[in-house]
């Protein structure tokens, strides 16, 4: 009867080893130097951060062209801005889906969420730099 007791303690300090800081921020990790699973998983996830920051930076550049375009362009000829929309939805799903699938590499294992953020990045920065060079060779 004791084991059977002591099992969910060991259980549950098992489980606060892994746990989040108790402020609710991750830990304090080198990208530079990440060692451990969990760092790079963290770094992956920071790196799709940036390349997302940039991304929906530029695609609001990109959208405001678009909507200038429309704005000089006759109304059959108007539409840049929902065509760029609609290909922006389709292609976040994509991406998305896309990448989940590449973390199927190491499906349930502890290295699945640095593939998928990593995919999601390197997509992700793709998506930018045609995004900007859209927005080049729109003319405005």
């Amino acid at each position: 009867m004791l084991k059977i007791a002591l099992l969910p303690m060991l259980c549950g300090c098992v489980l606060l080893v892994d746990a989040p800081t108790s402020n609710g921020q991750e830990p304090d990790v080198d990208c530079s130097n990440a060692q451990t699973q969990m760092a790079m998983n963290i770094c992956a996830g920071r790196d799709f951060d940036e390349a997302d920051a940039e991304l929906n930076a530029q695609y609001k550049l990109s959208r405001d062209e678009m909507r200038k375009a429309d704005k000089g362009a006759s109304q059959a000829t108007a539409g840049a801005e929902d065509a760029l929309v609609k290909a922006q939805r389709a292609w976040v799903t994509y991406r998305d889906a896309q990448c989940a699938s590449y973390g199927f590499q190491a499906r349930g294992g502890s290295m699945e969420p640095m593939l998928i953020s990593g995919c999601q990045a390197d997509l992700t920065r793709k998506r930018t730099q045609e995004l900007k060079e859209l927005t080049e060779n729109s003319g405005n």
